[in-house]
């Protein structure tokens, strides 16, 4: 049973591939059936048919072979073939008495253009070709108009367009489901490369605010160690500890950051948590090691989404990092964390008048800094800050807005408000990150 069910498919399979052959088959078991039909007798309808009981003429031999023929054609040219089979029909039906089935090849024919072309052309053709050959075998033949072979024509030739109908509709409706799925997997891959470029670009925001931070105090620490070597050994003792610490806490999240992209069956990544409020005193404390005078009102630190205290600690640490490195010497810096309703308030004041000889209003790079010029990022100095961009990013992505520019009497200001259900992946709305003051 399986080796026959498995021949069966195998010629399944050949004629779908092959739709010439598989309509020559057809053609010629059509013939078949025609010529062993017109051997039949039908009888009164009192008894059963008779096979052999007559003999079919040449003349419809002729045009039963060449109906059978044109079905050879009949998916390249559907309508023609309908054409030229429902003529000969119908000739058969003029001509001959008793007449034979040459019909047959009409009702295929009509099978396949009701199943190729649309409804309404469907109802056109089919009932153009119902009426005619029913009336020609009504009209001509030697049987009384309504005897059962007549109505047999109509009803054989209604139930062709019937099934071809059903058939194309069937075939629209499978075609619709599959290009769904189609659009729904394409739809699906694209929505994951959108997470992919979010989650990179999340992560490339975590390694400028880690990067910015701790190189920048490194790089502090050490010209302090460089400058007091000489002269107060314990001092640059000091200094090189705290560079220590601070490389370490930059390599330990920067491994947690890059533990992210690991891909599976790599080895685990590290499962400390994401930095956030918490521990907004030791970053304060790195700070205040590098020279910066900082204070802190924060409160209902640890009642804040994860989304939400991760944005405000990243806010903080890149203000605070931007003061460091353009506010000048004696600068102070003031941080505070407040609730006012349903949104959480960041706030980063400093008192810095920038170095010497730098004029207002201007960053290092032709950008903005802390200093009464705006906010320098991290790695501004450089050419290209992105502190300020990627702090409004943040921002925004949680429906939140940010405001930075320089304060009235000097000094620079970086406020967040951040609502404290985080809408994350929302796309921007003009206008949530606020005024800046500037342009970065």
């Amino acid at each position: 049973m399986t080796t026959l069910s498995s021949g069966f498919a195998r010629a399944r399979r050949w004629l779908r591939n092959h739709p010439l052959a598989f309509d020559a088959t057809l053609a010629f078991c059509t013939l078949v059936a025609m010529i062993c039909s017109s051997f039949t007798d039908p009888g009164d309808g009192h008894g059963p048919p008779a096979f052999g009981a007559r003999t079919p003429e040449l003349f419809s031999v002729l045009l039963m072979t060449l109906t059978a023929a044109a079905l050879v054609l009949r998916r390249r040219r559907p309508m023609q073939v309908l054409a030229v089979t429902a003529a000969l029909a119908a000739v058969e039906y003029v001509l001959m008495d008793p007449p034979a089935p040459v019909v047959m090849s009409t009702v295929i024919a009509l099978y396949t253009v009701a199943s190729r072309t649309d409804r309404p052309t469907t109802w056109r053709v089919g009932l153009l070709t119902m009426g005619g050959l029913t009336a020609a075998a009504m009209v001509f033949g030697s049987t009384p108009w309504y005897s059962q072979e007549n109505f047999g024509v109509f009803a054989w030739t209604g139930l062709a367009s019937a099934a071809g109908d059903a058939v194309r509709s069937r075939r629209a409706f499978v075609d619709a489901i599959r290009e769904r799925a189609e659009r729904a997997e394409r739809t699906r891959e694209e929505e994951a490369r959108r997470r992919v470029a979010e989650e990179r670009l999340r992560i490339a925001r975590d390694l400028h605010d880690v990067v910015a931070h701790h190189i920048a105090l490194v790089n502090v620490q050490a010209g302090v160690a460089a400058h007091v070597m000489d002269k107060r050994p314990d001092q640059a003792k000091e200094a090189l500890a705290h560079v220590r610490d601070a490389s370490r806490s930059a390599l330990n999240e920067l491994r947690v950051t890059v533990g992210l992209l690991r891909q599976q069956g790599d080895p685990e990544a590290p499962t400390e948590p994401a930095p956030g409020l918490a521990v907004l005193g030791e970053l304060v404390t790195t700070f205040r090691n590098a020279g910066l005078p900082v204070e802190v009102a924060c409160a209902d630190r640890d009642r804040l989404p994860a989304a939400v205290d991760l944005a405000a600690y990243r806010v903080i640490q890149e203000a605070l990092t931007n003061v460091r490195k353009h506010a000048g010497a004696g600068a102070r810096a003031e941080v505070s964390v407040v609730r006012v309703g349903a949104t959480a308030e960041v706030t980063v004041l400093d008192n810095g008048r920038g170095s010497a000889g730098r004029r207002p209003g201007t960053g290092p790079a032709g950008g903005t800094g802390p200093d009464g010029g705006g906010p320098g990022d991290g790695d501004e100095s450089a050419g290209g800050g992105h502190g300020l961009v990627g702090m409004r990013e943040r921002v925004t992505a949680l429906g939140g807005a940010l405001t930075a520019g320089p304060r009235y009497g000097g000094g620079f200001r970086v406020h967040a408000i951040l609502p404290v259900e985080a809408r994350t992946g929302e796309p921007d709305r003009p206008g949530t990150a606020g005024g800046t003051g500037l342009r970065r």
